[in-house]
């Protein structure tokens, strides 16, 4: 149940993630991609919790004014792979306006030497799919209907989950009756 006396959330600021070089990433996300950076804080203690880590912190902008982020912290590493998670699972989508577009999107990213998965029709969206710098799974996407959802489709959506949660409950309980 939603608690709807919670102060409305009104878009994403930014998601960060930990990079191995800024330089790099700066280079795939401005020059190829073409998000300007906007923002670097460069600081020696996280001002949250008071650790000594010093860091990088930057910040590309999207056109809705939103910002993907990365921490350079200075050793050259990526952050690792979940090993319990498959590659394909955590990923930043991100959408153009129109499907020529993305095919647009492909052909630059492949001249500019990435390998690109797709065009992937997925109904409501088509997608391509690549790998930033540090293994960050990358979707540019575009949706294939209008965004104006209406209640019978929310509905939908929940009624599906509410379907698939039984189902993996009733799988479990049949594994452990074994």
């Amino acid at each position: 149940m939603p608690l709807n006396h919670f102060e409305p959330i009104q878009r994403l600021h930014h998601f960060a993630w930990r990079c191995k070089d800024g330089e790099q990433t700066r280079a795939f996300y401005e020059d190829i991609l073409g998000l300007p950076l906007i923002h670097i804080i460069r600081a020696d203690n996280v001002p949250s919790t008071g650790e000594h880590c010093p860091y990088v912190h930057l910040f590309f902008r999207l056109q809705d004014g939103s910002s993907i982020a990365f921490f350079d912290l200075g050793d050259d590493q990526t952050a690792l792979p979940s090993p319990n998670t498959p590659a394909w699972v955590n990923h930043l989508a991100l959408k153009v306006d129109s499907l020529a577009a993305l095919e647009r999107a492909k052909t630059k990213l492949e001249a500019a030497g990435i390998q690109v998965l797709g065009i992937t029709d997925h109904g409501f969206v088509r997608s391509i799919y690549f790998f930033d710098p540090n293994g960050i799974r990358l979707e540019l996407t575009v949706d294939m209907f209008p965004e104006n959802l209406s209640e019978e489709s929310i509905q939908l959506a929940h009624d599906k989950l509410a379907s698939w949660t039984r189902e993996k409950a009733q799988a479990r309980l049949s594994i452990l009756k074994q």
